[in-house]
């Protein structure tokens, strides 16, 4: 089974400010995943060009399964709010996505709790830190019925500040301690590996820099398990991203 985690920065290319659908198609055509796992997903968003992002992924991987949940809904300069869960089907959103080749017998939706003030925040080109405040951060878990067995695979995408994706993650593992193993917790977790797996207690199957993708120094992205899996997992730079893509082979 090939599970693939992927921060695909609303679809564009890195330094883009539209979004070319077909280049996220043609990325995970050759990614080929069983089971893809998608952070900053957007929904009939005016920059993404009005697609479902999640619909065109699993379209070009063939997935019957898959689930997006909403972050934020509306547009942003626009309406820009947190999520319920309760906005219509086709409503201007952003998120993440799990998608699967296999059936899943089951969806759980986790709201993890939002860091609750501004914090100073450094982007590329700008000398001073700008005062951000944090978006809702959401995860999604799925009991995937593959062919070696059940599984449940979640992922998230957690805060950029340090010390609140902790708790989030925390929280995260918290809300799946029930579900069955192999358990696979993925995404975007905005911290390193040894403090992804000091925080969660789960193991960390697949190392490698996956941010910034043009030149990664550093790994924000992960596949944690429990129990540990021997896997074979690399890092791949696609034409689309920040990120670079963590795919991992299981046996």
């Amino acid at each position: 089974m090939r599970l693939v985690t992927f921060n695909i920065l609303n679809g564009r290319a890195q330094d883009a400010h539209e979004v070319d659908v077909a280049v996220l198609e043609r990325a995970v055509k050759e990614l080929d995943p069983d089971v893809l796992a998608l952070q900053e997903v957007d929904r009939n968003q005016p920059r993404s060009n009005r697609a479902d992002l999640t619909a065109v992924a699993a379209e070009a991987m063939g997935a019957p399964e898959h689930r997006f949940v909403a972050a934020l809904a509306g547009s942003p300069g626009a309406t820009w709010e947190a999520a319920t869960g309760d906005e219509q089907p086709d409503a201007a959103a952003y998120g993440i996505a799990l998608l699967s080749r296999f059936p899943v017998s089951s969806w759980q939706v986790i709201r993890l709790p939002q860091a609750p003030f501004p914090q100073p925040m450094r982007f590329r080109g700008n000398l001073l830190p700008t005062m951000v405040r944090d978006e809702p951060r959401v995860a999604v878990a799925a009991h995937v019925q593959a062919p070696s067995g059940e599984l449940t695979v979640c992922t998230t995408h957690l805060s950029f500040v340090p010390w609140w994706s902790g708790r989030q993650l925390r929280a995260l593992v918290r809300a799946v301690a029930g579900c069955p193993r192999p358990l696979l917790v993925t995404g975007d977790l905005n911290m390193g590996p040894e403090r992804a797996a000091s925080v969660s207690g789960l193991t960390g199957v697949a190392a490698g820099p996956t941010f910034p993708a043009d030149a990664p120094t550093e790994q924000l992205d992960h596949v944690l398990a429990d129990p540990p899996l021997e896997v074979r997992a690399e890092v791949r730079r696609l034409p689309l991203s920040d990120h670079c893509a963590l795919v991992v082979d299981l046996p």
